[in-house]
């Protein structure tokens, strides 16, 4: 992983791929206090046109375009008169992401992410990746494009920022072990019968942070962290055995490091993500973030547990996709996604989406794509489809019980 890249003085060109979603809004937010050091290109968004319309003539992007086709007449429409260049479809997502840029966020949620931070990655620059399934589908492949193409790469979600704040990039050797906290979600707490009954409105409500419905329900199950903990083994290159997760409620202390001496380095700081984007944006520097500051004093504890594994079957889940290895992890991604959907759509229980991921993962495994490589965007892609047939149809199925 590249881990400088030269400052100019000129200002930096970006692109914000899922610029309406909450780290797009959030990326935003910075660029907006900080517009002498920023030259926006492209902005995308899947199809909120209005929204996206907006922050384009408010930051003079050269492009907007939505992912998805319908919303393009609105699009064009909101734009008119301004300049700005108005395009959509995925191929032209993938086409915005291309465009020359110093600064790519890749904030687009899901393996939809994957084709266009390819695409940024491919221009050699710097990629902030904000979407965790790129290297959950496709860790091979992504990691090996971006030594590949001397990308630098910097990780946005808090867990792995923090890690990289404190990572001994020169002598990693010296590591012992990282440490993932969670801060187990809405439902850390409850019973598995509580669970059993829960809605998508008590999943979305996260404690601490404020995230769109798929990850506040990714965090409620537990898979979040259990994607964060492919990610990381992705990042950092420690075998899954030396990977371990807290559950830490405060969500202050955002991960660490054990180093061989007994020492343990963490980064903290008020629940935020403005301060790892921050962190990115300004890379190699630091800027200025309107965070809440810490206060130690008045936080007065820090509380950690060991995940329950009864409670969060997420979590054995992924630890046994990462073990399989292969295609084991992109089947088990693209049935969490089916999955999850299915649950803010009130077909199946928050408990059901354990069991139409573990179903799934295993039957795509034992059929005919099991045995791939995960060598091509293509074979991905194949793989990815067919887990989402199987996972809607198991969905489908539970739905009709």
């Amino acid at each position: 992983m590249a881990v400088n890249e030269a400052a100019t003085g000129a200002p930096r060109r970006l692109t914000i791929l899922g610029s309406t979603g909450s780290i797009g809004k959030s990326t935003i937010d910075l660029v907006s206090r900080n517009r002498d050091r920023y030259r926006v290109v492209a902005l995308t968004a899947n199809a909120n046109a209005e929204a996206l319309a907006a922050q384009a003539r408010d930051l003079g992007a050269e492009v907007a375009v939505v992912a998805d086709p319908k919303a393009y007449g609105a699009l064009k429409a909101a734009l008119a008169g301004s300049g700005i260049e108005a395009a959509a479809g995925p191929e032209a997502v993938v086409e915005a992401a291309a465009r020359p840029a110093d600064w790519t966020m890749a904030a687009i949620v899901g393996a939809a992410g994957l084709a266009p931070t390819l695409a940024a990655v491919a221009q050699g620059r710097t990629v902030a990746l904000a979407n965790k399934e790129c290297l959950v589908c496709a860790g091979d492949l992504f990691m090996r494009e971006v030594k590949r193409h001397g990308t630098t790469l910097l990780p946005v979600d808090s867990e792995h920022n923090a890690i990289f704040q404190v990572f001994d990039f020169d002598r990693p050797e010296r590591i012992d072990h990282l440490i993932l906290t969670a801060s187990g979600g809405p439902f850390r707490d409850w019973s598995r019968e509580a669970m059993a009954l829960a809605t998508p409105e008590q999943a979305v409500a996260h404690p601490n942070w404020s995230m769109g419905a798929k990850i506040s329900v990714d965090s409620a199950s537990m898979f979040n962290k259990g994607l964060e903990f492919i990610e990381a083994y992705h990042l950092f290159g420690l075998p899954g055995d030396r990977i371990r997760i807290l559950v830490h409620p405060q969500s202050v202390i955002h991960s660490a490091v054990a180093y061989v001496d007994g020492s343990v380095l963490a980064q903290l700081g008020s629940p935020d993500m403005r301060t790892p984007i921050a962190f990115c944006l300004a890379w190699p520097d630091r800027m200025n973030a309107p965070v809440p500051r810490l206060d130690l004093a008045a936080q007065a504890r820090l509380d950690f547990r060991d995940p329950d594994p009864e409670r969060f079957p997420a979590l054995r889940i992924v630890r046994e996709a990462l073990a399989r290895g292969g295609v084991a992890p992109t089947a088990m991604n693209a049935a969490n996604e089916v999955a999850v959907a299915a649950f803010l759509g009130r077909q199946i229980g928050f408990l059901d989406i354990p069991a139409v991921v573990e179903t799934t993962m295993n039957a795509v495994m034992a059929g005919p794509l099991g045995n791939q490589a995960v060598s091509a965007l293509e074979a991905v892609l194949a793989v990815d489809a067919e887990a989402r047939r199987l996972a809607a149809g198991h969905a489908e199925r539970l739905a009709a019980a």
